[in-house]
């Protein structure tokens, strides 16, 4: 039987505070519908202090941000878009065309068609989120994209330059220096400077995360994401430190990220809430993990693996790291998981930043139906079919008894023509 030795925040709460976000990033969209680029200038300058002649970064200005970064960094951010693009291009090659004879004389297929333009935000502020770029822009030009457009807000005023060289360095086809609910509304509904796109991608703060949510449907998306998420399973071969270390590691993104831990020790549990406060008193980010961890983090106490599958399904958390004797039984078992990191010798940063698998997953349970961002994400799979005349005239006698049957004379109708045109008594 699972018992709790920590929690977090309610959902009650949780939810009081999703709605309070709401309304500010429906006023917005709204101001952006209404007004075009000079909501957008108001609400940049409102929030990010930013104004300038035009948020759309020249050629020149891209290569000399560039042109002014270090060679290692250059070299690191090359190092990490490999990993990304290989996997990437291995998840594409799974992506097959098809055609098949169904029945004689009846083909039907399917292609795989890139969407034609993509939004894409790399998140900025506290963090310049580098590898976001990576996981967006290159990935989405990977699937073949034609137009892909990159925003990220200005740091203080300043220029997140390995951000913008990382744009630029994974193919981003137009590159605008905006954050927040301005920029996502401003790439999918299009402005006087901005033309529209297709999709929006990217992870972001609550209200940029709001916004993607509120903008779906005039424009598609890879997933909902709300705050990052870890959760660590782990029994008596784990330590206290480690565990403590990645919890902590994702507890910085954010005050309300959660962290949780299910673990069959009571020991390692002790371990790592004396160990959290320990790391917690050297930590740089230790304000906000030490909130992120008081407010969300959690611990369950289960009796054996079985049961710890069955706790971390129903949590469905983003991130799941597997410091088990045996990390293979999660693998195998689990279902709901935006991506899992098994055994101590991997860890979510190494997911986040370079190992090659996709950083966008889903949060707040969303991992009981989908899988994160990923080539796939930016393919739409249309069928297609064609029928020889002989074919048509017997499938359209199937066809119009069970429109029939629906109450459908006109749909009927369709399929009677064909059998009129194409059948036995035709040919006679």
């Amino acid at each position: 039987m699972t018992k709790i030795l920590k929690q977090g925040k309610s959902k009650k709460e949780s939810i009081q505070e999703d709605a309070k976000v709401s309304e500010a990033v429906s006023s917005m969209i709204k101001r952006i519908e209404e007004n075009g680029d000079s909501a957008v200038r108001a609400l940049s300058e409102e929030f990010d202090q930013w104004s300038p002649e035009s948020f759309l970064l020249s050629k020149e200005e891209i290569e000399e941000i560039v042109s002014s970064i270090d060679e290692r960094t250059i070299e690191d951010i090359k190092f990490a878009q490999k990993q990304v693009r290989g996997f990437a291009e291995e998840q594409l090659k799974s992506m097959k065309d098809i055609e098949v004879e169904t029945l004689p004389g009846v083909i039907l297929g399917h292609r795989n068609i890139p969407v034609n333009s993509v939004g894409c935000y790399v998140p900025g502020g506290r963090y310049p989120m580098v590898a976001s770029a990576h996981m967006s822009v290159l990935t989405a030009k990977t699937a073949g994209v034609k137009r892909v457009i990159a925003c990220t807000p200005p740091n203080k005023g300043e220029i997140p330059k390995e951000t913008i060289a990382a744009m630029h360095l994974a193919g981003a086809d137009k590159i605008y220096l905006l954050g927040g609910v301005q920029a996502m509304a401003a790439m999918a509904i299009g402005t006087e400077t901005i033309e529209p796109v297709d999709m929006l991608v990217g992870p972001g703060n609550a209200f940029v995360a709001e916004a993607k949510r509120q903008l779906f449907g005039r424009v598609g998306i890879d997933l909902f994401a709300g705050p990052t998420e870890i959760l660590v399973i782990a029994d008596e071969t784990a330590d206290g430190e480690m565990v403590a270390c990645d919890i902590l590691g994702q507890a910085e993104h954010g005050p309300t990220s959660p962290g949780a831990l299910i673990t069959t020790s009571e020991k390692l549990a002790e371990d790592t809430l004396k160990e959290i406060e320990r790391q917690l008193e050297t930590l740089p980010t230790r304000e906000v993990a030490r909130q992120a961890w008081e407010e969300n983090g959690t611990i369950l106490l289960v009796e054996n693996e079985e049961e710890a599958v069955k706790e971390a399904d129903l949590l469905a958390y983003e991130h799941v790291e597997v410091l088990t004797k045996d990390p293979d039984y999660f693998l195998n078992n689990m279902t709901n998981y935006g991506a899992l990191f098994l055994g101590p010798e991997t860890n979510v940063a190494y997911g986040d930043k370079v190992i090659g698998t996709n950083h966008t997953l889903p949060t707040k349970g969303a991992a009981h139906y989908t899988g994160g961002l990923w080539v796939g994400k930016f393919l739409k799979t249309c069928t297609y079919q064609k029928v020889t005349k002989e074919a048509s005239a017997e499938i359209g006698e199937y066809a119009a008894r069970l429109c029939q049957i629906e109450n459908f004379a006109g749909h009927a109708e369709q399929a009677l023509l064909r059998v009129k045109r194409y059948g036995k008594a035709a040919v006679q």
